[in-house]
């Protein structure tokens, strides 16, 4: 069973909005009820395993060198640029 819901919209974002819908082939009313679902349905339960390592370099001492690494990067981009060996 639906309830009723009356909403108000500045003139662009209901124009922005019956636009998307038609798009879509649906109605104005419809396209709301996706946005409402979409954004309250309960988030999706994420492995944590999938992000662990996920910035893992190989190298595990980048935070204690990082003045050096950063150094050599520089160096090797202006000589890319240069044309210096």
């Amino acid at each position: 069973m639906m309830r009723r819901t009356q909403i108000m919209l500045d003139p662009d974002e209901h124009t922005k909005a019956a636009r998307k819908a038609a798009e879509a082939g649906i109605s104005l009313a419809e396209y709301i009820r996706r946005l409402v679902r979409q954004d309250v349905a309960d988030p999706p339960r994420t492995d944590m395993s999938a992000i662990i390592g996920l910035g893992d370099s190989g190298r595990s001492d980048i935070s204690s060198n990082i003045h050096e690494y950063v150094g050599e990067a520089i160096e090797a981009d202006w000589k890319r640029k240069t044309g210096r060996t």
